[in-house]
This record gives C-alpha cells, structure tokens and sequence, in this order.
C-alpha cells in the first residue's frame, strides 16, 4: 500500500484545502496522473500521482482543509495482491471520519453538490465577493465558467461601484511571501553578485531567428536568458541544489522556476522543467503555456514543488537591477533588469550597446563568491553565441 498525502507545495505552505477528486476508488492510476485538485493560498493545483496502482481508498471528502503531509488515500501499489475478505469488509465499511483536529466543510461540500462550477470560476469568485448561487450558469451541462463570475461582477460593480476589500486569498498570499521570505533573510547567508552584459548578440541573432519564423512560433529574448541560466548550471552545480536537512542535496535534473506576476498581486515561481535539454522553441512554448496556466490558476504540483533555481526579471517594469531573496529551499536566484543603451569598448572603439545587469543572490553554506562569478560569467559567454542555446 501506498499513502497519497497533501502535498508539500513549496516552503510557505502549511496546509491545503481538497477541491476535488479527479479518480474514484477502484480506478487505475499512473505515474504523472493527476488525481486530485487543492487549494492553496496562492492557486488551485492540480496534483500528480507518483505511484502506479489502483486508488483504493479516499480517507478525506472534497472542502476538507488539512495540513501538508495529511494521508488523503490509499493507493493500491502495482502487483500488490489483498485478500478477498479484508478486500469486502473494506467496501462494506463507512468511509473512516476525518480526524477531529481537522473538521470537515459540509457547506462546502453541500455547495459542490448543488453548483457545478469549475475550480477557475470558484476561485474567481472567492476573491470578488461573488455568491456562485446567484450566478446564471452558461457553460456545459448547467456549469458555471469563469466569464459568467466576470459578468456578474460587472453587475455587482454597476449596481453597487464600491472599492472590493482586498481578496482573502491576496492577503494570505501577501502574508506568506513574507513569512517565506523572512525565514530566508533570518536563515539563508546571502551573498550577492553582479555583472553587465553586452546583449547586442543575442538581440541581433534574436532578430535575425524570429524572421525565420510564424509569428506564432516567434521567440521572446527572455527564453535566452532562461536557457542560459540553465546551461550554465552544468558548470556550476552546486548552484542547482536545496537545502535539505542541515546539509545542500546538488540536484541532478535543471528544473528553472521564473517568477510570474499574477493580476490580482503576488507572484508564483513554478518550473520549467529539465530546462537545460529544451530547445529555445519548446522553451517558448512551454513558457507561455505556465504564464497562462499560473494566472489561471491551473498548475500542476511538481511545477510548484521540483524549482531547482529561480529567475526573476523586472526589466518590463523599467528596473535597472534586482537582487532577489532566494526562495527556500533552493540555494540561488537571478535576476535580470532591463535592457538599456550604455558607452561599451569594442574592439578600442567606444560605441552604443545594449546592456543588461544581471545578479546572483546565492547561499554562501552552498557556494562562494568564486563559484557563484564563474556561473555568472558562462550566463555572460552563452549569450555572446545564441545561436549555441
């Protein structure tokens, strides 16, 4: 037997409310599947499975919120063989209670029964005050969407134009971000570097590659630094690491977590993964898929949990520099500002350049200054040839 628990969604997270189940007892289940929907402060998340079975049991109804490491099922591994007669004393058995210290939601779970409404729309609708009872469903069999919260969110707003109260999801995502991040200050030895580097390079190659393509297929110059920063953690691995149980674990796979501003406020990280082996086309396409995806509210858990190193950039937001706080338990975030015209030497020639700073913000118990110039310094020699990303 196998305990599927709630998940460990990242250092700030202690607890999770169960949406849904997407498996009932006696289904199959594989490796990647995803079996259930939780809700976080940050997002609802669709949560994989690791073990190959069958879905046995559930020991936690749908609206129950439980702390991380609750056991939500049972899974019935992979060639695992019960015995008949335990095997019907448990379909015969009243589904176990859930623990006293973590009561259940029955006006949760009534609702569910009464309203069809998808995870997007229920969150939408948490966060602008909406009752989901008194919204005419649009959608597929009598379910309500996330366009027909917006609609009656216009009416709200028109009928009653008051300033919303801040969300109680931002307000606790704005509460957790500061708690993870004082733990980081308090915990984590930051050392900080940072370097310029000359992107006419890059931005002339950029240029030349996207008229090759559709428009559709046509590259951002932030996937370069995405792939930059994850090839150059082969030279520098120590920097691909978690700290974990008083001792850093170097992490073999290049999972690049990027920081994603959300509409309402608040950022998540989650992951590109096995980075450093995509091509600049798959990276762009993966990349905008996790944009929509993190600010719909539709991630998966090893997107929020397998961030092996952090980018942030605020170029956008006409910052020149940026030096993060690493985000634990990972041991390192870059950040890159925006891209400016500087004087540059070339050749004894003084001409204009496209610049960028970029910095590192890494745990000194993990690396040095040494390491972390080194790293910085093969970002700097990989966008000097995009055409090797």
């Amino acid at each position: 037997m196998s305990e599927f628990v709630m998940p460990h969604l990242g250092a700030d997270m202690t607890a999770g409310k169960l949406l849904t189940w997407r498996k009932k007892p006696g289904d199959r289940v594989n490796r990647g599947d995803i079996i259930a929907e939780v809700e976080t402060d940050k997002a609802d998340i669709e949560v994989e499975v690791f073990t190959t079975g069958v879905l046995e049991k559930i020991l936690v109804e749908p609206g129950t919120r439980v702390p991380v490491g609750t056991v939500l099922a049972i899974i019935r591994q992979e060639g695992e063989v019960i015995a008949e007669a335990p095997k019907a004393e448990i379909s015969a058995a009243p589904a176990p209670p859930v623990p006293a210290a973590v009561p259940a939601v029955p006006v949760l779970q009534g609702e569910a029964e009464r309203l069809r409404i998808s995870p997007i729309a229920r969150k939408l609708a948490e966060e602008l005050g909406i009752d989901p009872a008194s919204v005419t469903p649009t959608g597929p069999g009598g379910r309500i969407t996330k366009e027909d919260i917006e609609s009656a969110a216009r009416a709200k707003a028109v009928a009653a134009p008051i300033p919303p109260a801040l969300p109680d999801r931002q307000a606790r995502m704005r509460q957790i971000i500061a708690a993870a991040m004082a733990r980081s200050k308090r915990e984590i030895p930051h050392y900080y570097l940072s370097t310029t580097i000359d992107m006419k390079p890059a931005l002339t190659w950029l240029e030349n590659e996207n008229l090759r393509r559709s428009v559709e297929d046509r590259l951002l110059y932030g996937v370069l630094l995405i792939k930059s920063v994850a090839l150059a953690l082969r030279q520098a691995p120590e920097l691909n690491a978690v700290w974990d149980g008083g001792q850093p674990v170097i992490k073999p796979e290049i999972h690049v977590g990027v920081a994603i501003s959300l509409r309402q406020g608040g950022l998540i990280a989650p992951a590109l993964h096995n980075t450093d082996q995509k091509t600049l086309g798959e990276l762009m396409k993966e990349f905008r898929d996790l944009v929509q995806r993190t600010r719909s509210g539709s991630l998966r858990s090893s997107e929020l949990s397998d961030s092996t190193i952090t980018i942030t950039s605020l170029g956008e937001q006409g910052v020149d520099e940026v030096f993060g706080i690493i985000y634990p338990p990972q041991t390192a975030l870059v950040g890159f500002g925006r891209i400016t015209e500087r004087p540059w030497s070339v050749a004894g020639a003084v001409v204009s350049r496209p610049v960028v700073r970029a910095t590192l913000s890494a745990d000194h118990r993990v690396s040095d200054g040494h390491r972390g110039g080194l790293f910085l310094n093969a970002v700097e020699r990989l966008l000097q040839e995009p055409e090797k990303l």
